[in-house]
């Protein structure tokens, strides 16, 4: 995401789609089964320091970054491991984003969860 690798704090990560919520059909729309939104879902650990994902949610809400959603992990797509890119809007989620329940695990930490909508489809890439 914006040119950072966060597979170390990311514990559950999607790419949603639904109909898009729009005033307007167009005909193409319409042809087409209506207009469709897709979003980036994902779950993180909670990390208010700086350069962190949290902090993007946090301080950047509005902007636009770049992603790589990489299923089968690995450094280069492929026809059999290929990867998902596009860009998204960072946004706020509605309820938690710090905090959570007490726990004594020394090491359970706390997370919050995200969907922020791709500017459009995602690319499936190959090569």
């Amino acid at each position: 995401m914006g040119g950072t690798d966060y597979t170390a704090v990311v514990t559950n990560c999607r790419i949603t789609a639904g109909a898009a919520d729009s005033d307007i059909t167009t005909f193409l729309d319409a042809a087409s089964g209506g207009a469709r939104e897709y979003k980036l879902e994902f779950t993180a650990i909670q990390d208010p320091a700086t350069a962190t994902l949290w902090n993007t949610m946090f301080t950047a809400p509005g902007t636009s970054v770049a992603v790589i959603v990489k299923p089968a992990g690995g450094t280069t797509a492929s026809p059999t491991q290929p990867h998902f890119t596009g860009n998204v809007i960072v946004s706020e989620p509605d309820g938690d984003i710090l905090g959570g329940e007490a726990n004594a695990s020394s090491t359970a930490r706390f997370t919050f969860d995200c969907a922020w909508t791709f500017t459009a489809k995602p690319v499936r890439v190959t090569a």
